[in-house]
């Protein structure tokens, strides 16, 4: 069950690029994210306040011991201290070091949810959304940016919660030894306090235009390549190298623009990290020479405030990484805005009839490919649908399928807007066949579970029979064998059976065929055919026929010109009445190629 590429028919739809969630949707999704892990985030939480804590020891014993060395105190007393600056020391490295533990479990679980969420929200994606965005924009969402997402919450989240918590502690004790010395030290770091603002203002813009550079590279570097022989035989190498040449040169610009902020942001942090220290050695001589404070105070100070770079410098290292992070979480986050309708919120159509009424359509605001259609298709009906090339037959069957909604007009199967069912009702009721179909990475079995998880072996193989895939019986392990580059690797016919294979067990009520069978041979392709009508007797058949003897087959025959439905009957009739169809009738019959 695949879907297909909207067709040249008036005017080709252009690229819509995916929404990207706003900052409040963001911070929303990340406190969602820490809520349904919350024991794990207090437990890190805590942990790294008591090694903040036990860090916090050493520097103010120190100044004990100069305080005791400088008054004549014993050296049992000086060793006791020291061995306690150990001891606390060691507390320190095993906390850090659990804390640390923890808190990549804690990513590595939440990073398993965006993956889940992700994939669960990129299957429900209408098809007409991702091939008008593309697939490199989702395929750059579901790798990088998901990856950037994980490595934040694995790595860059725990080390600035740890980084913050240790700051904090640090100039709260700069604070209790003497607040005018903890003044000098806040006094001190307004500096990186401008930098970082600076930063900030900047940074988020500039990665969300990073990231969407990479993603119209993805999308060119894509379309390139599937599309190489094409390019190769219309002689069009160098506009495509061209255009390819202008997403790198969009990427290099953006990220030109980042590695700026960055080069701005680290030096001025490099030279504000001293500027707190030497503040506080010369407030602290000053005031140790009025006897204000004593000389183990201001070096216990000193030492703080030079403990403090190491935190600070961990936070202002993985800002890039947060903002970046950041930019990408909200592209992750983006397609929740498309999430479709709950369930209970779609109707249930009261029967099968499919009714059309008055669409019209265009592709991304382009003019008109359906003038005006009107047509009812009854439950159990066999339609074909026959017409030149760029009557608009393909975009006729994404109306019918559910796929994009008419401009004007109705398309409604019981009385209920098609493209309006939520997903998985819609599959139920309709599902369209192109001529474009995946094969995925795994076993045959795997491949054929994805249109019915629950089928049995029997219903398999009866599903593979019932298209002809006779092959598949001669495959080394059965349904076990492998797919793909380390397996058996299906032809382009044997695609399609397997695609239709799917079809037999998703059993729907409705199914769209639009050229389903035109990369079999025509006897193949006959055999196949007939193979599904027996299997989907009593169902609804749409046929896109580009093979006549199908239309000859139907209930009924809908010809297609110009975006206008021209002629509706049987086959007996359309004949008799020497229109159009009569005209491609005996174009086929006569054994030249027919224009459809």
């Amino acid at each position: 069950m695949t879907t297909g590429t909207p067709p040249a028919a008036g005017s080709e739809p252009t690229g819509r690029a995916l929404p990207i969630a706003d900052p409040v949707r963001v911070r929303r999704a990340a406190l969602r994210l820490i809520r349904l892990d919350g024991r794990a985030f207090t437990a890190v939480i805590a942990l790294n306040a008591l090694a903040a804590g036990a860090g916090l020891v050493g520097p103010w014993l120190l100044g004990r011991i100069i305080d005791e060395v400088r008054s004549g105190g014993e050296v049992a007393t000086v060793d006791r201290l020291a061995l306690t600056i150990l001891v606390f020391a060691l507390a320190q490295l095993l906390l850090a070091r659990y804390a640390g533990r923890l808190g990549h479990r804690f990513g590595e679980r939440t990073l398993a949810r965006v993956r889940e969420q992700f994939a669960d929200r990129a299957l429900t994606l209408p098809s007409s959304v991702v091939e008008r965005a593309g697939t490199g924009d989702l395929t750059a969402r579901g790798t990088t940016d998901v990856a950037a997402v994980g490595t934040t919450l694995r790595d860059a989240g725990p080390e600035v919660l740890i980084a913050t918590v240790q700051a904090l502690f640090i100039l709260g004790a700069v604070f209790v030894l003497d607040p005018l010395l903890g003044a000098c030290g806040v006094f001190g770091l307004l500096g990186i306090w401008f930098a970082v603002r600076w930063y900030l203002r900047r940074a988020l813009p500039a990665y969300l235009a990073e990231g969407t550079a990479n993603s119209a590279l993805a999308e060119q570097l894509a379309a390139t390549a599937a599309g190489a022989r094409t390019v190769e035989a219309l002689g069009l190498q160098e506009r495509r190298v061209a255009a390819c040449q202008r997403a790198i040169e969009e990427c290099r610009r953006t990220r030109t623009r980042t590695l700026f902020l960055r080069s701005v942001l680290f030096p001025a942090v490099d030279v504000s990290y001293v500027i707190p220290v030497v503040g506080v050695l010369l407030v602290g001589g000053v005031l140790h020479d009025h006897n204000a404070i004593s000389l183990g105070t201001v070096v216990t100070a000193a030492l703080y405030l030079r403990q403090l770079s190491q935190p600070l410098d961990t936070i202002l290292q993985q800002v890039e990484k947060l903002q970046s992070s950041s930019a990408s979480f909200a592209r992750v986050e983006g397609l929740g805005l498309l999430s479709p309708m709950p369930p209970d919120a779609s109707p249930t159509p009261a029967d099968d009839r499919i009714e059309v009424t008055g669409v019209r359509y265009a592709y991304d605001g382009g003019e008109d490919v359906l003038h005006g259609v009107d047509l009812a298709v009854r439950p159990g009906e066999q339609l074909a649908i026959v017409g030149p090339s760029g009557a608009g037959k393909t975009t006729l069957g994404r109306l019918l399928a559910g796929m994009d909604a008419p401009r004007t007009g109705s398309v409604t199967v019981g009385r209920v807007p098609i493209a309006g069912l939520d997903p998985d009702q819609l599959r139920r009721q309709v599902v369209l066949v192109t001529q474009e179909h995946h094969v995925f990475l795994g076993t045959l079995r795997d491949n054929l579970q994805i249109a019915s998880a629950t089928a049995s072996d029997v219903e398999m193989r009866a599903a593979l029979i019932a298209v002809g895939a006779e092959w598949a019986d001669e495959l080394p392990h059965g349904l076990d064998t492998e797919l793909g580059h380390q397996g058996h690797r299906p032809d382009g016919a044997q695609a399609q059976q397997l695609a239709l294979a799917r079809v037999v067990l998703a059993n729907p009520h409705t199914l769209i065929l639009d050229e389903a069978t035109a990369l079999l041979d025509p006897r193949t392709a006959r055999h196949t055919e007939r193979a599904l009508a027996a299997v989907l007797d009593g169902r609804t058949v749409i046929a896109i026929a580009h093979r006549l003897q199908t239309a000859h087959d139907a209930d009924r025959v809908a010809v297609m010109e110009d975006g206008r439905l021209t002629e509706l009957g049987t086959h007996n009739d359309l004949v008799a009445a020497d229109g159009a169809y009569a005209a491609l009738w005996r174009s086929w019959h006569g054994d030249r190629p027919p224009s459809t």
